[in-house]
C-alpha cells in the first residue's frame, strides 16, 4: 500500500481542485482520497505530499516508438520538399533499417522518456519492414521493463509488397491473441493492442478487408492515418472514388476504439460519420507544424479529440502548449480549458480498451498518478487549471511518477540504471543511421 499525504491534488475531467488530502493507493487502484484519511491505513511506503501537486497520469494518444533513435539522426536523407518525399527519403528509411534490438532500444528509450515526462501511458503505432513478426513483442518489452502503461500496433502497409501487408496484418492479430493469453494468465494488464495500419493510400482494398477481419476478430480497434497530407485525399477520390473516411466505413471498420490522426483534410460530412462511431481524432500540432502539411481547422467539431505527438516525443506537457498557442496564432476560438479536455479524452481511450477506469483521482480507479513540484504563484482552482498547464506547468515539474499501483520514478530517480541503457542505444541509433545509408528510398 502507498499514501501520498497531505496534498494538493487535481483532476483534469470534470477539473477539480482539492487541498491538504491524503490519496490511498491499494494494488493498482486507488483505495480511497479525501482528508486525514491516511491514519485509517498503514502503509508500505508514505510519501509526503506537502507543498506538490498530485494528478493523473498523462496519455499520449498517437506516438511512432519507431523514431525514438531519430534524434539529430545524421543521414544522407536526400531532399523532402513535400509530404510524400518526407516519407520516401526519411521515415520509410528509417523504419526499414530498424532489426529486433535497435526496436526494443526505440521503445525501452521512448518509456523512460514518457515517463521523465509524467506520461503514463503511450499508444505507439509500430513499422519495421526488415523485422515484422515478432516486433510488437519487442516493443511490448520496452513497456514491460520501464513500467509503463500503453498500447501498440504493426503499421499495415502494401508500399513494400504485398506479402509484407499481409504480414504486418498476421502480426495485429498474433500479438492481440498474445495479449489475451497474458490476460487469461491474470498476469498485469499494462500493455494492449490496436489494429495498426499506415494510411488509406498505402492500403488497397484487400487490405482494408483483411484489417477488417482483424477488427472484428480480436475485439479490438482500428489506428490509422487518415488525410495527413492533400495526397492521401486526392489518392482516395482518383483510386477509389471515395472520401477517405466513406472509403473506411464501407468496410464496417470504424468503432468506439478507433484512433484515426491528422484528419487536417476531412470533410465536415466525414467527421459526421466518425462521430457517429463515436471514435476518435487525435491531433498532433507538433508534427503538422513540422511536416508543413497545414492546420486542423475543425478540432472542435469532434465528438472525441485527443492530443498525441506522431513520434516527436512523449512530452504532453509540451504537445499541449504547441497545440494552443498554434490554434490561437490560426485565430481560432478555443480556450486552455477546451485543450484540457482534449489531454483528457486519452484516459476514455484507455478505458475503451482496457475496460478499467482511468483518469480520476476517485476510489476504483487505477493508480496512473503524477506526483510534481509545481509551485503556483497564482490561485490555482477548478477554473482555471488549463490556463496553469498552458502557461506554468512544465514536465521539469515532474518528480515521481506511479504506473499501476508502482512507484516507476521516485524524486526523479528509476530503479534501474538508465545510464548503461542510453549508452547501447547510442550504438543501435548509429547502427541504424548506418543501415538507413545502404537503403533506396
Amino acid at each position: 500500500m502507498i499514501i501520498i499525504k497531505n496534498t494538493k491534488a487535481l483532476q483534469f475531467d470534470p477539473p477539480t481542485v482539492w487541498n491538504n488530502v491524503d490519496i490511498v493507493i491499494d494494488g493498482d487502484t486507488i483505495a480511497d482520497m479525501g482528508k486525514g484519511i491516511a491514519q485509517n491505513y498503514t502503509a508500505d511506503k508514505i510519501i509526503d505530499g506537502t507543498d506538490k501537486l498530485v494528478y493523473p497520469g498523462l496519455v499520449c494518444s498517437h506516438h511512432h516508438y519507431y523514431s525514438g533513435l531519430s534524434r539529430g539522426v545524421l543521414a544522407e536523407i536526400g531532399p523532402t520538399p513535400d509530404f510524400v518525399s518526407t516519407l520516401k527519403n526519411l521515415w520509410w528509411r528509417m523504419d526499414r533499417a530498424l532489426d529486433e534490438e535497435s526496436t526494443y532500444y526505440s521503445s525501452i528509450i521512448s518509456s523512460i522518456d514518457a515517463i521523465r515526462a509524467g506520461t503514463t501511458a503511450v499508444i505507439d503505432h509500430h513499422a519495421s519492414p526488415s523485422y515484422i513478426t515478432g516486433s510488437l513483442s519487442t516493443i511490448k518489452r520496452g513497456f514491460d521493463d520501464s513500467g509503463l502503461r500503453g498500447m501498440t500496433c504493426y503499421e499495415v502497409t502494401d508500399r513494400n509488397g504485398i506479402d509484407q501487408m499481409k504480414e504486418g496484418v498476421e502480426e495485429n492479430i498474433r500479438f492481440a491473441r498474445e495479449i489475451d493469453a497474458e490476460a487469461a494468465s491474470g498476469k498485469p494488464h499494462l500493455v494492449d493492442a490496436h489494429i495498426g495500419g499506415h494510411a488509406p493510400c498505402t492500403i488497397p482494398d484487400e487490405g482494408m478487408e483483411m484489417m477488417a477481419a482483424a477488427v472484428k476478430e480480436t475485439g479490438r480497434g482500428l489506428h490509422l492515418h487518415v488525410a495527413e497530407d492533400r495526397y492521401d485525399v486526392s489518392q482516395s477520390h482518383l483510386v477509389y472514388g471515395k472520401d477517405i473516411v466513406k472509403r473506411l466505413d464501407s468496410f464496417g471498420i470504424l468503432n468506439e476504439k478507433t484512433i484515426l490522426v491528422h484528419g487536417i483534410f476531412l470533410s465536415p460530412e466525414e467527421i459526421e460519420i466518425l462521430n457517429s462511431h463515436d471514435s476518435f481524432l487525435v491531433h498532433n500540432a507538433r508534427s503538422n507544424m513540422n511536416n508543413g502539411v497545414g492546420y486542423n481547422e475543425k478540432l472542435g467539431s469532434y465528438r472525441n479529440l485527443a492530443l498525441g505527438t506522431d513520434g516527436i516525443g512523449p512530452n504532453m506537457y509540451e504537445e499541449l502548449k504547441f497545440a494552443y498557442f498554434k490554434h490561437k496564432d490560426a485565430g481560432g476560438p478555443l480556450w486552455p480549458g477546451d485543450y484540457l479536455q482534449f489531454l483528457a479524452n486519452g484516459n476514455k481511450l484507455l478505458e475503451r480498451n482496457f475496460g478499467e477506469s482511468f483518469g480520476k483521482l476517485e476510489k476504483g480507479y487505477k493508480a496512473d498518478i503524477v506526483v510534481t513540484d509545481y509551485r503556483s504563484p497564482s490561485p490555482l482552482v477548478a477554473e482555471n487549471i488549463g490556463g496553469h498547464m498552458v502557461f506554468g506547468m512544465t514536465s521539469g515539474d515532474v518528480e515521481t511518477v506511479i504506473i499501476n499501483g508502482k512507484l516507476v520514478m521516485e524524486n526523479r530517480e528509476f530503479p534501474f540504471d538508465i545510464k548503461e541503457i542510453y549508452a547501447k542505444a547510442a550504438v543501435a541509433a548509429q547502427r541504424v543511421w548506418d543501415n538507413m545509408d545502404k537503403i533506396k528510398a
